[in-house]
């Protein structure tokens, strides 16, 4: 089921510090399905269970998109610590440690990620018309004010 669409204009408030974690997969070799595949399979479990606990792990949302050899998974955490504590956590691992077995001189598929920090006041975002979708997904959203208007007034400082 979908959320309902905002009508309107909205932004995400800015207030807080957030983590943008990019992640994501790119298929070296698209025929070469039995090497790839398993590490694609791996995500949904790990997905399953960010959303399960994610008042515990500190998660707040993700987007995903998948591309014809690349795939990437836009997530929202509330700090680098619990980040990295969900890095190093036994279900991560597991999927890390086959994700090497898998890819151990094998050149077929990839994994990438990078990670940001952004201070509160640092970012804005807009949504016109939208369901609740990426920052607005993972942090409270508002009307835009009179004073909100443009891009630079919502990137306001602390």
């Amino acid at each position: 089921m979908s959320a309902a669409v905002q009508k309107g204009r909205f932004t995400a408030l800015n207030d807080k510090d957030i983590v943008v974690f990019l992640i994501g997969m790119r298929i070296n070799k698209r025929w070469a399905l039995h090497k790839w595949l398993p590490v694609f399979f791996a995500m949904p479990g790990m997905i399953r269970e960010l959303y399960m606990n994610k008042q515990k792990l500190g998660f707040m949302s993700l987007e995903s998109y998948l591309g014809l050899r690349t795939t990437v998974m836009i997530q929202y955490w509330q700090s680098t610590e619990q980040l990295i504590a969900y890095a190093k956590a036994d279900k991560h691992l597991k999927a890390w440690q086959k994700f090497n077995q898998l890819t151990r001189n094998n050149d077929a598929v990839a994994v990438y990620h990078e990670t940001y920090f952004v201070k509160a006041g640092q970012y804005e975002s807009i949504y016109v018309n939208m369901p609740p979708y990426g920052l607005g997904n993972a942090l409270t959203t508002v009307p835009v004010l009179k004073e909100q208007h443009s891009a630079s007034m919502r990137l306001r400082k602390r």
